[in-house]
């Protein structure tokens, strides 16, 4: 049998990682587990990484910059900023609500993370890239469209993620579609108006 290097096998285990809990859930995450779903011996997984723990970072930062990318790609060209922050919340909802974006496999892997002395780090990378990102587009986007900021770029984007977050946690919790959409309606209005605008929450399209 030909052999495959750690840098090789390092991709292949954390999509097998990623396939495997976003089945089956982050406790169904053994070494062995992850092994079997690739076809691979249990020492090939501590060969790569270590330990559990560094697979599940490896797994972090891989979700995460599949998350950062699809905020990048959210802000559409020519928009103004109502629009702008529209478009973030329903792209972002969209990776939420989407089970092939593993957004929700990240929650409960941030939730693992923080009773996880060793995943402290990658829970606050996470956060952290995502906030610096989203403030990102924000900057960005005051900027192309004259739109003068009260707050700070990281002020609003931190308040977006909050109420985001919150979102999300009803949904996995208690869904309602009805609830939702008025909920991310809302969820723009008092962003827009926190980052010093104001906006009709009627005109707000999160579709």
């Amino acid at each position: 049998m030909a052999h495959v290097s750690a840098a090789e096998r390092r991709p292949q285990l954390i999509k097998a990682a990623i396939d495997l809990m976003t089945r089956e859930g982050v406790a169904a995450g053994s070494t062995r587990a992850i092994a079997a779903e690739l076809g691979v011996a249990q020492a090939t997984v501590h060969y790569t990484f270590g330990t559990k723990e560094d697979l599940y970072r490896a797994v972090m930062d891989q979700i995460t910059e599949d998350l950062v990318a699809q905020v990048e790609r959210a802000a559409p060209e020519g928009a103004g900023f109502e629009e702008t922050i529209a478009a973030l919340a329903g792209a972002l909802w969209r990776t939420m609500s989407e089970p092939a974006t593993n957004h929700q496999l990240l929650t409960e892997l941030t939730m693992f993370a923080l009773r996880t002395p060793r995943l402290g780090e990658a829970r606050q990378g996470h956060y952290r890239q995502v906030i610096e990102v989203t403030a990102q587009v924000v900057t960005e986007t005051a900027v192309r469209t004259g739109y003068e900021l009260a707050q700070p770029a990281e002020t609003v984007a931190r308040f977006f993620l909050s109420g985001f977050d919150g979102l999300t946690m009803q949904h996995l919790c208690l869904p309602d579609e009805t609830a939702e959409r008025i909920g991310l309606r809302a969820l723009v209005s008092a962003t827009v108006a926190l980052a010093g605008g104001r906006l009709n929450l009627a005109d707000v399209p999160v579709d």
